[in-house]
């Protein structure tokens, strides 16, 4: 496309755009303008190079926060400046100060979810490609001292990504290689219309804090300490961008979903390296329904310690928003923790017929069938008794503490817990396993796992009782 020769940082910003493929001919781009130097600029840049380099069709978009004496200043000045440029012009005035009173919110926090809100609304409306954000440089430089200070992982020091989905639409930020100086200078350049925000100096705001106190004080020992900085957050963010792929692939690999529940081997777990083991903790809690700031590296690092411990094999951890992380044996299951009642009883009399009893808190089926002779049961959810010798009625029930059984093949009594612990049921499960008793109390069977001496088959027996459970 020809036309007057682009200066230098709207050439630098096309470049960047084709190295991340920010768009595409014919895309339609959100630009967030406040009116500052910043994003001003950015509207020029994109509306240079959808004129002269990729054509573009922008849309611009302010938010009149109702924060400051200069915000009416602020909307005028942007609303004139895309006029001007014949670009799409759309507003949206908050009342922050009463929303923040009726709700009690971080100031920074509420300000920024509504006007990501607007924008995204914007987008829709336009059926835009992306949104474009004014953040440069200095920003990252800004933002992973934020994170520093916060003790941020890798992917807090890899700042504000240049492209990134949010709701299908992709945000992108043009300008993060370009320095707050040159976008100012391009400004002045340009003769382009433009306003300081005053809150910019105010200190109780730690991103400000740090732009004038912090970063200032680090220059005396560096003096390319802004460039450094966002130079880190470069490589840190490619590098990032790899272990995440990377993580994503063994989730995909190692996780099985079922349900509400994600469980993986603990073997194949031990077997990561210790990065990947936190990269892969930390997808899984991302996975999960939680807050944004769920996956803390102290829940990260506590859930991974108990998954690589040789010693117990079986435990659990609430880690926090009704989530539970279980190890039982070989696996670790993450899932909801359910008020699901385990407590229940039913009477089963004796039958003229074949029958069943349905346990709805299990979801369980236990039938009951007459039968002539004696016959080996076919697997461990099925055992037979000698009609003449139970003590009816029967009860099923839900396990209860201190629950004994006398075992078939075993002398004496062994608690139904240790049965359960030699037979290697998970604890998940154990609830789900419901106890046949007889009139006196007695364990006569477990279905599924363990049968008692009471009532045996023989070879005397005339009528039986077949049992078993689905």
């Amino acid at each position: 496309m020809k036309g007057p020769k682009l200066e230098p940082t709207v050439m630098q910003i096309a470049a960047t755009a084709e190295e991340y493929q920010l768009w595409k001919p014919g895309h339609r781009i959100v630009v967030a303008v406040s009116g500052g130097a910043d994003s001003v600029a950015l509207l020029h840049i994109l509306h240079q190079i959808s004129l002269y380099h990729t054509p573009l069709t922008l849309i611009c978009a302010h938010v009149h926060h109702g924060f400051r004496a200069e915000s009416d200043a602020e909307a005028e000045l942007v609303q004139k400046y895309a006029e001007s440029l014949h670009i799409p012009f759309e507003m949206v005035h908050l009342n922050m100060p009463k929303y923040l009173e009726e709700t009690g919110r971080n100031s920074q926090d509420a300000a920024r979810e509504r006007r990501y809100a607007f924008l995204h609304q914007v987008a829709v409306k336009y059926k835009a490609n992306s949104i474009a954000l004014a953040h440069h440089a200095d920003d990252q430089a800004e933002t992973v001292m934020l994170h520093m200070l916060r003790g941020s992982g890798a992917s807090g020091l890899s700042g504000m990504k240049i492209k990134r989905t949010e709701k299908n639409v992709e945000l992108i930020r043009p300008c993060l290689r370009i320095t707050k100086t040159d976008l100012e200078k391009l400004c002045e350049k340009e003769e382009l219309p433009y306003l300081v925000d005053s809150s910019n100096m105010n200190r109780k705001y730690l991103r400000n804090a740090i732009r004038l106190d912090v970063l200032p004080f680090l220059g005396q020992y560096n003096g390319q300490i802004k460039e450094s900085l966002y130079r880190m957050a470069e490589v840190i963010s490619t590098e990032d961008d790899y272990m995440e792929a990377v993580a994503e692939q063994t989730f995909a690999d190692m996780v099985l979903k079922s349900g509400d529940r994600l469980t993986f081997s603990v073997p194949a777990f031990k077997g990561l390296h210790v990065a990947l083991q936190r990269r892969l903790i930390k997808l899984i809690l991302n996975y999960l329904p939680s807050n944004d700031d769920f996956a803390t590296f102290s829940r990260i690092e506590s859930i991974r310690k108990g998954v690589v411990q040789t010693e117990p094999t079986t435990w659990i951890l609430d880690i926090g928003q009704g989530i539970v992380c279980m190890r039982e044996y070989n696996s670790i299951i993450f899932t909801a923790r359910k008020s699901v009642s385990e407590h229940y009883s039913y009477q089963l009399h004796s039958p003229d017929g074949d029958s069943f009893l349905y346990l709805k808190e299990i979801e369980r089926t236990i039938h009951l069938v007459h039968s002539k002779g004696m016959r080996s049961p076919i697997s461990a959810n099925e055992a037979q008794f000698d009609l003449s010798k139970l003590h009816w009625p029967l009860t099923v029930r839900a396990r209860l503490p201190g629950d004994t059984m006398k075992v078939m093949g075993l002398n004496g009594s062994k608690k139904v817990k240790d049965i359960f612990i030699d037979a290697k049921i998970p604890p998940s499960l154990r609830s789900r396993i419901p106890l046949v008793c007889d009139v006196e109390g007695n364990i006569i069977w477990i279905p599924g796992v363990r049968r008692s001496i009471h009532a045996p088959v023989t070879d005397q027996s005339a009528q039986v009782i077949q049992m078993w459970i689905e």
